[in-house]
């Protein structure tokens, strides 16, 4: 097996993680890390950074809900690096991905952005739920 990843959601994954571990030829990486965001998380996000999107206007320009999720990444600390495109008529973006924040992450940046509305007159919605 050259990859896996194992959620431990019970006492019989736990088990396997332990006796993959324990057969893990040398040099194998082993990485843990915290719960990824939630799906109402992340319904949440994408309402409200299209809110913002709709509602502020940033020196001068509308931006869309993406441009405002590398912003509040920004703001959240987060790795956003950009770099010239292949033509040069443009930046690329090659910061890390909002997908991997975790749950405890995805909590702070939703309050940093529900803060940013606060200050500039943003109306929040509740986001649409699929039925």
């Amino acid at each position: 097996m050259s990859r896996a990843t194992l959620v431990l959601v019970s006492p019989d994954v736990r088990d396997r993680a332990t006796r993959w571990i324990a057969q893990a030829k040398p040099g194998t990486r082993v990485e843990f890390k915290e719960a990824k965001r939630s799906l109402p998380q992340n319904d949440r996000f994408w309402a409200m950074l299209t809110d913002v999107a709709t509602q502020v206007v940033w020196h001068g320009r509308k931006l869309t809900p993406d441009d405002w999720k590398y912003i509040f990444l920004d703001a959240l600390k987060r790795e956003v690096r950009a770099v010239p495109n292949i033509d040069g008529t443009g930046f690329v973006n090659i910061g890390r991905s909002s997908s991997d924040l975790s749950k405890a992450e995805m909590s702070d940046l939703l309050e940093l952005i529900a803060a940013f509305g606060a200050n500039h007159g943003v109306t929040f919605h509740e986001p649409e739920t699929a039925v």
